[in-house]
């Protein structure tokens, strides 16, 4: 059997998500101790919370940590632009690297790092974990299992609230100045439904023509909208809408039609997933998907990774679909910017 890892958290007062990946750690059974790289001091306390006897140091420098404790693997959720450097150093020393996304400013930056990975024969995951929800996972199989046949066509939509953009407090954090985030909603939000729909289908986004708007007008130099036209490898093609528009909470939707079928998919509404087939038993009526349990968000994915890493098995995201997913978020970006469709290679 294979033996818990060790995981080295590397964050600062500004990383995201650290609660959610301190619970995650928490649960994660492959996971045997967790050494805390926390530059400012921020998450000491709570980590100790979480963790409690799974806390195994604390180091105030992320360069010490590596080089001193040796992880397996390296969990970073760090301000876009400085997220690279400590990819780098992380896979330097051997380790397997989680990164919080968007995990760069340019993909040619995480394309890098990519390359740096496979020669290393080390995981590079982006967090991407909304491929864990239950609810995909089996809207997955019962596109891979051919019941829908040939897919011809998708449409998508990520909608969060614009209430967060009106405050200042908002305004001066990282992900709200593109010098430092990389972009907008796109990049934050947007990017986990590019990559659900290429995880869903299996099939690559080949190019894009997208546009971006700051349809709200608040003093923010990120697009607070964003819509796109995909098209796969397959012959697929899609559309994506993505923005902050709502007072609050989330509305999300993605729909795929087939030859013999179609679903749609709900990842905060009931019924989260349903579906119609063309010909079996229940033809021409729709199905409601009803789970025994329903797994969704950091905990699964995280622990999925660190499975991997202890294993040495398929990852819960590979090296290539997390620099696939960024690709197509940055070229839906230049042709923004450019007027022109954009070939993602």
């Amino acid at each position: 059997m294979p033996k818990p890892i060790k995981v080295g958290l590397l964050t600062n007062a500004d990383g995201a998500h650290v609660s959610a990946y301190l619970q995650a750690l928490a649960a994660a059974q492959d996971c045997s101790k967790v050494i805390l790289g926390d530059s400012d001091g921020k998450w000491e306390d709570a980590a100790r919370r979480t963790l409690g006897e799974k806390l195994a140091g604390v180091y105030r420098n992320h360069q010490e940590l590596l080089a001193t404790e040796s992880p397996e693997l390296a969990l970073i959720t760090l301000e876009a632009g400085l997220t690279p450097p400590v990819i780098q150093r992380a896979l330097d020393a051997n380790c397997h690297v989680f990164a919080e996304k968007p995990a760069c400013l340019r993909a040619r930056d995480f394309e890098k790092l990519t390359r740096h990975a496979d020669s290393k024969h080390r995981h590079l995951m982006l967090a991407l974990a909304n491929r864990s929800n239950s609810e995909i996972l089996a809207a997955r199989q019962l596109i891979h299992s051919g019941q829908l046949g040939k897919i011809y066509g998708l449409e998508m939509h990520l909608i969060a609230d614009q209430t967060r953009l009106t405050r200042p407090a908002y305004h001066r954090q990282w992900f709200a100045q593109r010098s430092r985030s990389g972009g907008g909603h796109l990049i934050w939000l947007g990017i986990h439904w590019i990559d659900l729909a290429m995880f869903l289908t299996d099939a690559p986004i080949t190019s894009v023509c997208g546009f971006t708007a700051n349809v709200g007008g608040q003093p923010i130099d990120i697009e607070d909208s964003a819509a796109a036209t995909l098209q796969f490898s397959n012959g697929t093609l899609g559309t994506l809408t993505s923005g902050y528009f709502l007072d609050k909470g989330y509305h999300t939707h993605i729909k795929i039609w087939g030859a013999q079928g179609w679903l749609r998919i709900q990842t905060v509404a009931e019924p989260r997933l349903q579906w119609v087939l063309n010909s079996g038993d229940n033809a021409g009526q729709v199905e409601v998907w009803k789970p025994v349990q329903r797994e969704s968000g950091y905990t699964p994915f995280v622990a999925a990774a660190i499975k991997a890493c202890a294993e040495n098995t398929t990852p819960p995201i590979s090296n290539v679909d997390s620099l696939r997913a960024l690709k197509t978020v940055f070229g839906i970006y230049e042709s923004a910017e450019t007027g022109r469709a954009i070939q993602v290679a």
